[in-house]
């Protein structure tokens, strides 16, 4: 079984069972680029490197942004890969998709990942 990694944000505490830049309105939460764009962040693997695609998983795609996504996007599935769940706070997900954005879909308000805990069972 994989740990939980804890995001401490300005909004309170998401806990995520493994296996944010922009938050349009009941589709997602995204985050985990560095550069704050959408377009950055690389895995430990590069750059690079094959996408990862299996049967039973959707969204498939390499680098180090996530998707918190608020409502179906089948559209999504084979182009990026779903590595968890909300284990809990999902309270402060939907408060994040709540935020005011934006005509391009950033929110208004500053949100920031203080801090990710990794949590080994």
């Amino acid at each position: 079984m994989p740990g939980n990694v804890v995001l401490e944000t300005s909004l309170g505490n998401i806990e995520l069972e493994l296996y944010w830049q922009h938050a349009p309105k009941d589709f997602m939460v995204q985050g985990g680029d560095p550069t704050g764009t959408g377009r950055g962040g690389t895995s430990i693997y590069g750059q690079r490197f094959e996408d990862e695609i299996h049967p039973e998983l959707r969204f498939v795609g390499a680098g180090s942004q996530f998707f918190l996504t608020l409502a179906p996007t089948p559209f999504l599935d084979r182009k990026h890969t779903i590595f968890g769940r909300v284990e809990s706070g999902m309270r402060v997900v939907q408060r994040l998709g709540a935020l005011a954005t934006d005509n391009q879909d950033r929110p208004k308000e500053e949100v920031k990942i203080y801090k990710a805990t990794v949590k080994v069972p």
